[in-house]
């Protein structure tokens, strides 16, 4: 019989099996436990992100911008340079820029003016003197008329043959006048006067208008000039453009049939179109 202990005593020391079996059993513990036990596995590597401040800083990658860069160069380029000539020549515009000349009549001398209704085709004999003064407003431009011509139209249409006009320089800022005789008739003490021609055939109802206006003693005339005018300024010669000028008259005509110069019924007005 094992001995109970006493109280207020030490108990006695552990046996040496039950010693045993608890290092037996600490031993199984620490197996099962190393067997359980997995080493931590290290998480897997990945890239590392980039912002997007520094993805766009990157150049890229695709080499058809790069060779896009001269092309987009030289339009740049060209865009300048247009922008620039246009700015040139809309100031060169401004400072010269050419306006149309002014036409106006002084003066009229009726030489011959003859209806003839009684063989058909009716006819009209027309030789009058104009004193045409043409001004050049331009205080920078100069103006050269070319292959000018000029008629007298009655009612719109043609009672003289045309007359080529010399050439003309027209300078800065000055007035030119001119005295073409117009027409030509048989007679009068003249000889053939003029350098158009004789008789002009026209429609029967414009040689009844007008020998009823000589009768009346007014009669509304034009005189039409056409031709070629050219710019010159800074020593640059622009093209050819086409001028048309018709200046209306009315003029008073004595019943007795006197030649000369007949006065005006009403200022004349010339219209100019280029």
């Amino acid at each position: 019989m094992a001995e109970e202990p006493k109280p207020g005593g030490t108990s006695p020391p552990p046996s040496l099996s039950h010693t045993t079996n608890m290092i037996h059993d600490n031993c199984n513990c620490q197996a099962s436990c190393s067997c359980n036990h997995k080493p931590p596995t290290k998480p897997a590597t990945q890239p590392p992100t980039k912002s997007p401040t520094q993805l766009s800083t990157q150049p890229p990658t695709d080499y058809r911008y790069a060779a896009k860069q001269p092309r987009r160069a030289l339009c740049c380029c060209l865009a300048v340079f247009l922008l620039l000539a246009g700015i040139t020549l809309l100031t060169l515009y401004l400072v010269y820029r050419p306006h149309k000349p002014y036409f106006t009549v002084a003066s009229v001398t009726v030489l011959n003016l003859t209806t003839n209704t009684s063989a058909p085709p009716p006819s009209v004999s027309a030789a009058m003197q104009f004193t045409i003064i043409t001004t050049n407003p331009n205080h920078r431009v100069s103006i050269l008329y070319d292959r000018l011509s000029a008629y007298v139209s009655y009612h719109n249409q043609m009672i003289t043959q045309p007359v080529a006009l010399p050439p003309l320089f027209h300078e800065k800022h000055t007035r030119v006048e001119m005295a073409p005789v117009l027409g030509g008739a048989v007679g009068g003490g003249c000889g053939v006067c003029g350098g158009g021609g004789g008789a002009v055939p026209v429609a029967p109802e414009v040689a009844y208008g007008l020998g009823m206006d000589e009768e009346y003693g007014v009669v509304g005339l034009s005189l039409v000039l056409l031709g070629k005018i050219r710019w010159k300024a800074a020593g640059i010669t622009t093209g050819r453009y086409g001028i048309y000028v018709k200046c209306d008259v009315l003029i008073r005509l004595s019943k007795e049939g006197v030649v000369g110069q007949v006065p005006f019924v009403a200022l004349p007005v010339c219209h100019v179109d280029v």
